[in-house]
Order: C-alpha cells, then structure tokens, then sequence
C-alpha cells in the first residue's frame, strides 16, 4: 500500500520547465552521442502525441535538424493532414508526404480486411460502407475480457452493428496493422538516407497497455514521451505551444474509414480517468482511495485494476524482444 496521500493533482508536472529541459537534454544525448545520428525523423499526423514528440525535437535539436513526415493514405482524415502541415509550419520543420496506399494495395491491406468485414456483413462493399471495429462492452465495470463489435456505416451515416468473431477480428486487425507497418518502414528509408533516428511517439499509456504496432508504430530509435501519462502530454503541449486546434481534437485511431475515438477502440475510459487510476495501479494504491477522490464505485476502480492487469498480459509479446538464448 502506497503512504502518500493520493489527489487529483497527483499527475499535475509541478516544475514543467525542468521536465522539458531533461527530456530534450536526454533526446539530444540519445540522438547525437548515443545513436550517432545527426537528426531526427517524425511521422506526425495531427495527433498530440506526435506534435508534442516534434515540438520536443525542435528544442533539442533546433528545426534545422528535425523532418516531419505525413503518411496518409486512402481511409485517413483530411483534417490530420492539415494539422500536420500547420504544426510543421510553427515550429519551422522541413516536411516529406508520403502517401502510401499503392504500397498498402500492394500488401493486399484493403482486400484482406474487405473480406473479413464481408464474412460478417455480406452487404459490406468498401464504395458503399465504411467501417470500424472497437470494444463493444462500454465502460470500465466488466470482469470478463471485452468483446469487439464490427460497424458499418452507409453514406446517410446511418450505422450497424455485430459482435465481431474471433477470426475476423484477428484479420481485420492483421490487414490495418499493415498501415503501421508500412509508416514504419518509409520512415526509416528517410531516416536512413539522412543518418537520422527514428523519434517514437507513444506515450506511457500505449506502451504499457500494449495499443502499438509491433514494428510499426512502436519501432523507433528513442521514445522521449513513453514515461509519460496522456495528461501529462497535454500539459507539455500547453508549455510547448502546440496549436489549439490540436490541442483540442479528440484523439482518434484514423485507422479505419469510419471516425472512431482511442477510447472506443481500445482504452474504454476517458484519459483523465485512466490516468489517475493506472497511477493507482501502478503505485500500489488501494482501490477505495482512488475511488474516494474520482467520486466513483470501489468496485469500478478494481475492475479497471482487473483490465490494466489483463491488458499487460495479454500485450506482453509485443514488448518482448526476440529470443536470442538458445
């Protein structure tokens, strides 16, 4: 049991100033001196999580030494390119755009996840539908593993949807993971002929939790967010000058044609909420505590103990290294 008294401002950074100058000092060690690389490489899609890693790498490195890279393709939003070019252009960062739907075309992406997405709903036809996947038991007080619904959406926006089998899930999922692959890989190609490093932009929640890409999204050369908690992001971006529009957008997958929340798809809390009680979590404090000061049910906090465990369990693997001791 953890002594210190737990309270909302527990995840406030009280010296934000000082948090920013060790993290950039760190990049800029880790960048030059460490992986002997002379820059950095950033996919940024109009996301927090991404501007705040690029604003970071601007003041390690100065804009000079820092290339933002946007890798639409056909299901992405336009706005997250918009954003994209509007945060390059505060922070004076050269841009590369990379559309890589031929290259996912090429992998079969569409086609695989299409045919799965069919299996389920045979109306489904990609001109007419759009479609989504996410956690299909809302909120946090359950004690089973959740379960994932398939929607679609007609072009009058009206939606459906079905429990989403096993299988199918795990095709669906396997053909989008393509897209994260895909980035990863155009962004070492730039990094690469630059001699540059690859900047990682999840933070502790998607690194813990396990909502990564193994080599995609999460390959990277350094990750200078991953300590830190969603809130904890957003207070950088404030200190930093991250546009307000950016500050401001929901935070989505854009992974799917059809809009869809981090929340919906794999978290199930708001970041404020998950925040705090993975803090509590993780630090060993009682449930009834967090319950007390959230103004929420013991048994809603111990169930979101439940689902943290389960989550680090079940995405082990995908912060594993390969086995090597043979």
């Amino acid at each position: 049991m953890n002594t210190q008294k737990f309270s909302e401002d527990i995840l406030v950074i009280k010296d934000i100033e000082s948090e920013v100058d060790s993290v950039t000092r760190k990049l800029k060690e880790g960048i030059l001196t460490v992986l002997r690389r002379k820059g950095a490489i950033i996919g940024i899609s109009g996301g927090i999580d991404s501007s705040v890693t690029l604003a970071l790498a601007v003041k390690a490195l100065g804009p000079e030494r820092v290339i933002g890279v946007m890798l639409p393709e056909k299901d992405s939003s336009e706005d997250s390119k918009l954003l994209a070019q509007g945060l390059a252009q505060k922070f004076g960062v050269q841009t590369i755009e990379e559309d890589i739907t031929k290259a996912l075309d090429g992998f079969g992406c569409y086609n695989r996840r299409d045919e799965a997405v069919a299996a389920v709903f045979p109306e489904y036809n990609p001109a007419e539908y759009k479609m989504k996947i996410g956690v299909s038991q809302k909120g946090i007080n359950q004690n089973l593993p959740p379960l994932f619904s398939l929607t679609i959406v007609d072009k009058n926006g009206q939606g459906k949807s079905k429990l989403l089998p096993l299988k199918e899930y795990l095709q669906i999922v396997a053909a989008s993971n393509f897209k994260q692959r895909c980035r990863m890989s155009m962004l070492y190609y730039h990094a690469e002929r630059m001699h540059y490093a690859v900047v990682g932009t999840p933070n502790k929640h998607e690194v813990e939790q396990g909502f990564f890409v193994k080599h995609g999204d999460g390959g990277a050369d350094i990750m200078p967010i991953a300590h830190l908690y969603k809130s904890q992001v957003y207070q950088m971006a404030d200190y930093l000058g991250i546009p307000g529009e950016i500050i401001e957008r929901t935070p989505t997958t854009d992974t799917y044609s059809a809009e869809q929340t981090q929340e919906e798809f794999f978290f199930q809390l708001p970041f404020n909420e998950m925040d705090m009680i993975w803090y509590g979590y993780e630090n060993g404090y009682e449930p009834a505590e967090i319950a007390r000061v959230l103004k929420m049910g013991e048994d809603e906090i111990k169930s979101a103990y439940k689902n943290f465990n389960r989550k680090q369990k079940t995405t082990e693997y995908l912060r594993m290294p390969p086995i090597k001791d043979f």
